[in-house]
C-alpha cells in the first residue's frame, strides 16, 4: 500500500481482487461490493440501493468515477440517501447483463458506467448511464438525481412498486421463451442468404462497417456476412467485408506501433478510438482475418493478424501463461495520452525518414485528434513498395522504442475464461493457418491454466470458475465460459488431433446440459441454476461484443455431432435454433451466432484425415487454408477404434508405391469424395466447394 493510500480511509473494495473495484477502494463513497452484506444493509436501513456497474478499461467510467465518485460533495450525498454498490461488468457479466436488460426495458440505451437504482430486494426501479456532475448534454446533474430517487423511494413507495412490477414483467419476458408464432423459422441456407443481402442496407460501403458513429468492429455481424458471401459467391457481401476490414486494419482503431485494435471507432471513419484495447476483440478479429486471408491472400491482413497476435503474446499473457482481459484506454489521467503523438515528436525521434512517415501516417502540425496526432493510414491505405515499407517498418521500430518511455496504460490482469476461450480458438486456428507452432504452444499454456487453476469441484462436479486475479478464482460460472472453453478444445482437438481435447468438450457441454439447460423449454440460461444471488436468470442469443453463448453452443453442439456422431447433439443444437427463431425474421441479424452454428448444422464440410501425427501436417495445413468457416476437421490415428456411424468408421489410408499415406476424406452430408493423399490435391477439392 502507498504512502497515499495508507493516509486515506479505504472502502470495503479494498479487500476485493478486480482491478476495477480496487480503482475505487480510496472513494468517498462507502462502497460495497456485490453481496449479502450489502443487501442486508439497505433492508436495515430502509434505504434504496445504487448500483453503478463498469469496467476498468472504460474512458466514460473513469470520467463518472472522478467528477462524482472522488467528489466529497456527492460522495456524502450518495452515503445519506443510498447503499451503494459497485460491480465489475467483467467480473460478473451475469449481473450486468440483468440489469442491463432492465435499463433496456425502460427504453433506453445501454452503456457504460451503468447507474441502476435498486429496491433492498435488489428489484430495479430506475436507471441510466453516466450522470454528470452538473446539468450537461441535456441531462440533469447527478445530485439532483439522488435527491429525487431517494425522495420518491422515501415518500411514494407506490410508485417504485409500480416500477419494479413492470420492469420484473419486462425481464420475464425477456428470459422466457418466445412463444410459436406464425414464423417459419430457419429451414435452409437460402434464408441466410437473403438475410446477408438485406443486412447491406445497414452496411457503410465507403467507410466499412455498419453505417454512422460510432463504429464497433462486430465481427460476428462481418463473419456471417463473409460466409454467406462466400457461398453463394456474392461479391457485394465480400466487400461490405473487405471494406470494413481495410479501413479498420488502416484506421486509429488499430495501434500500428504496438499491433492490436482497440475496442471501437467515436467517428464514423475509424480514426477516434477510446483507446481501450479488449482481449476479446483482438481474439474475433484474429479469427476474422485469417478466415478471408485465406480466401484471398490479403498482405496486409496476414500482417494485422501477426502484430496483433504478438502484441497478445508481449503485453496480455501472464507470467502463469493465461491471457489479462484489457489495457486502459487512459494514462497520466488522459485519454490516449500513450498512443498520441505531435508532428514535433515524429521529427525528433524519425529525422531524416520523418518526411514519408508523415505523409503516409496522416501528421500534421496541428494533429489530426483535439490537437494531436493518432497514427493512421486512411489517406494512404494500400500497402507501398516493398523498400518503402521497410523504411516505415524501421521508423515505427524507433517510435514504438520511444513510446515504451511513456507512462503505460494500466492492465486489468484478470483472467476470465471466455475471454481466454476465445484467444486459445484464435491462436490455435491462426497455428495451423499460418505455421506457427508457437502460438499453438501458448494456446496450450493458456488452456491449461484455466484446466488447472479455473476449475473447482462443487458436490463432487467440476465446475468453470469465471474469473480469476491475485490467486483467488470468483465462486462463479456463466454459460459464456463453457461455450467458449469448449469452442477453444474443439479448435485444439482440430490443430492437434488429441483426444483429451474432444473428450473435456464433452464433459463441459454435460455440465451445461445439468445447469444452465432449461429443462422445460430448451436453451441456455447465462448463469447456472445454483446461483442464488440473482432476482432473474437472463437468456438470449444476441451477440453484443462477444458472442453470445447460446449462438457458441448451436456451434459447438453442431461441431460435437458430426465429431462424435452422437445425434443427442444435433437435437440439442436444432432445439436452440427453433426457440431463438420464433422471434420476427427481422431480429434474425441479430444473432450471426445461431446463423452460422445453423450453416454447419444444415452443410458441415467434414473433411477426415487418417495417419500419423507428423505424417497428417500438410493435409491439416492444406484443410486449414481452404477458409472454409463450416469445416469439421477430424484427425484420426490409423487402427482407432470408432463406433459405426461416425463418418471416419471404414475409412482407411491408401497405399501409394507400396506405402501406407496419410490419407483425407471430404465427406458434405452423407457423401465422401475420393480419398486424396496429396495436400495440393486437397487443396483443389476444397476450393471447389
Amino acid at each position: 500500500m502507498s504512502e497515499t493510500e495508507s493516509a486515506q480511509k479505504l472502502n470495503r473494495l479494498a479487500n476485493e481482487t478486480s482491478p476495477y473495484l480496487l480503482q475505487h477502494k480510496a472513494n468517498p463513497v462507502d462502497w460495497y461490493p456485490w453481496g449479502d452484506e450489502a443487501f442486508a444493509a439497505a433492508k436495515a436501513e430502509d434505504k434504496p440501493i445504487l448500483l453503478s456497474v463498469g469496467y476498468a478499461a472504460c474512458h466514460w467510467c473513469h470520467v463518472m468515477a472522478h467528477e462524482s465518485f472522488e467528489n466529497d460533495a456527492i460522495a456524502a450525498q450518495m452515503n445519506a440517501l443510498f447503499v451503494n454498490i459497485k460491480v465489475d461488468r467483467e467480473e460478473r457479466p451475469d449481473v450486468d447483463a440483468l440489469y442491463m436488460s432492465a435499463l433496456h426495458s425502460m427504453g433506453q440505451q445501454g452503456g457504460w458506467p451503468l447507474t441502476m437504482f435498486l429496491t433492498s430486494e435488489g428489484k430495479p426501479f430506475l436507471g441510466g448511464t453516466y450522470f454528470p456532475p452538473v446539468p450537461r448534454y441535456g441531462a440533469p446533474a447527478f445530485p439532483e438525481i439522488l435527491t429525487a430517487i431517494a425522495k420518491l423511494y422515501a415518500s411514494e413507495r407506490e410508485k417504485v412498486t409500480g416500477n419494479v412490477a413492470a420492469i420484473a414483467d419486462a425481464l420475464t419476458r425477456q428470459s422466457g421463451v418466445p412463444p410459436k408464432q406464425q414464423h417459419v423459422g430457419l429451414t435452409n441456407l437460402d434464408q441466410l442468404d437473403h438475410l446477408a443481402e438485406h443486412a447491406l442496407d445497414m452496411m457503410d460501403m465507403d467507410n466499412g462497417g455498419t453505417k454512422g458513429a460510432p463504429k464497433f468492429p462486430q465481427p460476428m455481424l462481418l463473419s456471417f456476412l463473409w460466409r454467406a458471401g462466400s457461398r453463394g459467391g456474392n461479391e457485394q457481401l465480400q466487400r461490405a467485408v473487405t471494406i470494413a476490414l481495410d479501413h479498420m486494419c488502416q484506421g486509429g482503431i488499430y495501434d500500428h506501433l504496438g499491433g492490436g485494435f482497440a475496442r471501437y471507432s467515436t467517428d464514423e471513419r475509424w480514426l477516434a478510438p477510446h483507446f481501450e484495447k479488449m482481449l476479446y476483440d483482438n481474439a474475433q478479429l484474429i479469427d476474422l482475418l485469417g478466415l478471408v486471408w485465406a480466401k484471398i491472400d490479403n498482405r496486409l491482413y496476414e500482417v494485422r493478424i501477426r502484430e496483433s497476435i504478438e502484441w497478445s503474446l508481449r503485453e496480455l499473457v501472464t507470467p502463469d501463461g493465461a491471457f489479462a482481459g484489457t489495457l486502459d484506454a487512459d494514462s497520466e489521467g488522459e485519454e490516449g495520452r500513450f498512443y498520441v503523438w505531435s508532428k514535433d515528436e515524429i521529427d525528433r525521434v524519425l529525422g531524416a525518414d520523418a518526411d514519408l512517415f508523415k505523409r503516409v501516417y496522416d501528421v500534421w502540425p496541428n494533429g489530426n485528434w483535439e490537437g494531436h496526432t493518432i497514427l493512421n493510414r486512411l489517406s494512404a491505405m494500400e500497402l507501398l513498395s516493398d523498400d518503402d515499407e521497410m523504411i516505415l517498418a524501421v521508423a515505427r521500430a524507433k517510435l514504438f522504442e520511444a513510446r515504451a518511455a511513456r507512462v503505460r496504460p494500466a492492465l486489468d490482469d484478470k483472467i476470465l475464461a471466455d475471454w481466454n476461450g476465445m484467444m486459445i480458438a484464435a491462436l490455435a486456428q491462426a497455428s495451423i493457418l499460418f505455421d506457427e507452432p508457437h502460438w499453438l504452444t501458448a494456446a496450450k499454456h493458456a488452456y491449461s491454466f484455466v484446466l488447472t487453476h479455473m476449475q473447482a469441484v462443487v458436490k463432487e462436479e467440476t465446475r468453470l470458475r469465471h474469473s480469476y486475479r491475485a490467486g483467488v478464482a470468483l465462486d462463479r460460472d456463466v454459460i459464456d465460459d463453457y461455450a467458449q472453453m469448449i469452442r477453444a478444445a474443439l479448435a485444439l482437438y482440430q490443430a492437434t488431433g488429441e483426444g483429451r481435447y474432444l473428450t473435456e468438450a464433452i464433459q463441459w457441454e454435460e455440465v451445461c446440459e445439468a445447469h444452465f439447460w432449461d429443462k422445460a423449454d430448451g436453451g441456455y440460461f447465462l448463469s447456472a441454476d445454483d446461483a442464488t444471488d440473482l432476482i432473474a436468470r437472463t437468456r438470449n442469443a444476441f451477440d453484443n461484443a462477444t458472442p453470445s453463448g447460446n449462438g457458441t453452443m448451436v456451434e459447438n453442439l453442431a461441431r460435437l455431432y458430426y465429431l462424435t456422431g452422437d445425434e443427442a447433439f444435433r437435437t440439442q443444437a436444432e432445439t436452440i435454433v427453433d426457440i431463438f427463431t420464433r422471434y420476427p425474421a427481422e431480429h434474425y441479424i441479430n444473432m450471426p451466432g445461431v446463423l452460422m452454428g445453423f450453416e454447419i448444422l444444415a452443410r458441415a464440410v467434414q473433411v477426415v484425415i487418417i495417419g500419423k501425427a507428423d505424417e497428417r501436417q500438410p493435409l491439416v495445413q492444406a484443410a486449414a487454408k481452404a477458409g472454409i468457416a463450416q469445416m469439421v476437421l477430424m484427425q484420426i490415428e490409423p487402427d482407432m477404434n470408432l463406433p459405426a456411424h461416425h463418418a471416419a468408421a471404414g475409412k482407411e489410408m491408401i497405399a501409394v508405391d507400396g506405402l501406407a499415406h496419410a490419407t483425407a476424406y471430404v465427406c458434405i452430408g452423407q457423401t465422401c469424395g475420393l480419398p486424396l493423399t496429396d495436400a495440393a490435391a486437397l487443396a483443389k477439392q476444397l476450393s471447389e466447394i
